[in-house]
């Protein structure tokens, strides 16, 4: 089993549910990963907690036909990461997370591939999950919902859009992120009262309008209330936040900038800001970039 040196991501994935089940451990990561404990997923192959070490360690290189085969249902599981598992923090302890498709690959090799340790409780198990993913079985088991993660998101962002209409012959930052806002969304930003691009968007695009002296060529920009939902903090100070509106004839002007300047050069240290505070998991930011990478034209041939 050819692995390149592990770099964990040490404890930048974090749980966001979990539970214990049949003392089977498991949880899901904060980028939507379902995974069970070292523990637990030695319990479910009916092997011992070393044996498994032994796969995370590295130390199997010298068997050829284990490490083959378990190579090759790693890879039929989709798996292509460097380490078996993500190390991360279980109700207060490190411990190593394994993902759901290592878990899949492992089980698999216990209960048919193992040769003289196979064993019955994986083939028991394997028979179980074969029918209903393990995925679907952990996010059930601890009560994730994906698609409620995302709505949550999503509602967030269109109540705000709701309370912030604009007058005729200006734009918003806010409503003219907006496509930037849900294509992040679609793909794991999460939006609630502490991640809120605009205001990043905002401050930048006035700085630009300062140091490019716009205000001499489109007129003056105006100030206008912005409203918050009344479940987000920010909401305290309703009837007392204004925030800048432009004249629409700079509004092209504008998307050239968000696509050549601040997609490119600033909205990447936004997400890793705030994947440092810990808002948004790291990994999902290269996935987050890559969406929002603008479509280019290919030339008339």
């Amino acid at each position: 089993m050819k692995r390149s040196n592990v770099t964990q991501m040490e404890l930048e994935l974090k749980v966001i549910t979990s539970k214990e089940v049949d003392g089977i451990e498991m949880g899901v990561l904060d980028d939507g990963t379902p995974f069970l404990t070292e523990r637990g997923l030695a319990k479910v192959c009916g092997v011992s907690n070393s044996t498994l070490v032994k796969y995370a360690d590295n130390t199997l290189e010298g068997d050829a036909l284990r490490a083959t085969k378990i190579s090759e249902l790693l890879a039929a599981q989709g798996f292509e990461g460097d380490s078996l598992f993500v190390r991360t923090e279980y109700k207060g302890t490190s411990v190593k997370a394994y993902p759901d498709s290592v878990c899949m690959a492992l089980l698999e090799y216990y209960a048919f591939e193992a040769g003289r340790y196979c064993n019955e409780t994986a083939k028991n198990n394997y028979r179980i999950l074969a029918r209903k993913s393990l995925r679907d079985f952990i996010y059930r088991m601890t009560g994730y919902d994906p698609v409620k993660q995302i709505l949550q998101s999503w509602q967030h962002f269109h109540d705000r859009l709701l309370l912030n209409p604009i007058p005729v012959g200006y734009f918003s930052v806010f409503r003219e992120t907006a496509d930037l806002v849900l294509e992040s969304i679609r793909n794991g930003l999460e939006i609630d009262s502490h991640t809120v691009p605009d205001i990043s968007v905002g401050k930048l695009w006035s700085e630009r309008w300062f140091s490019s002296d716009l205000e001499k060529k489109y007129g003056e920009r105006a100030k206008y209330p912005h409203l918050y939902p009344d479940y987000f903090p920010q909401a305290v100070a309703n009837g007392s936040i204004d925030v800048y509106i432009y004249p629409v004839s700079v509004l092209g002007e504008f998307k050239h900038w968000i696509q050549t300047e601040y997609l490119p050069q600033k909205y990447p240290s936004y997400l890793n800001r705030k994947a440092k505070q810990g808002v948004i998991s790291a990994s999902k930011v290269p996935k987050i970039l890559k969406a929002l990478e603008p479509i280019r034209l290919n030339p008339a041939g």
